[in-house]
């Protein structure tokens, strides 16, 4: 039986390439955001975890959604299924890395491919965004 575990990410595309953060803790790129918290909603996650990791506030108003994403959560157990509700939101200034992530770099599919590990969430992610033509 499969465990689910109820993760946001924030979308932020410049120039045909998406924002992501490289998790120091799971030593991979991941979409910015994270779990959510007992009883907490998908809005409100996204605004606290991107406040710890970017150092950015979001305004939940302006957070526009655009897809699910249900994968393989990296770096938990077999069972574990990530599903991760996933928002456009402009960030109002620029993000600086801050808690667990060491970098944030821009990537387009040629260049993500080309990282040592794919997170599968973002691989989807990544396709579903390429395939809307918003990435290339």
């Amino acid at each position: 039986m499969n465990s689910k575990l109820p993760t946001v990410g924030l979308l932020v595309i410049r120039e045909r390439k998406l924002l992501l953060a490289f998790s120091m803790n799971k030593n991979a790129y991941y979409l910015p955001g994270g779990k959510l918290l007992d009883g907490e909603s998908a809005r409100s996650a996204l605004q606290h975890e991107i406040r710890e990791e970017l150092n950015v506030e979001l305004s939940p108003d302006l957070m526009d959604f655009y897809a699910h994403v249900s994968a393989p959560a990296y770096g938990e157990a077999d069972n574990v299924m990530m599903e991760q509700d996933c928002f456009f939101c402009d960030l109002k200034k620029e993000p600086m890395a801050c808690s667990e992530i060491g970098d944030l770099a821009y990537f387009d599919s040629k260049s993500f491919g080309l990282l040592p590990v794919r997170v599968p969430g973002v691989v989807m992610i990544m396709d579903r965004l390429r395939t809307d033509g918003l990435i290339s």
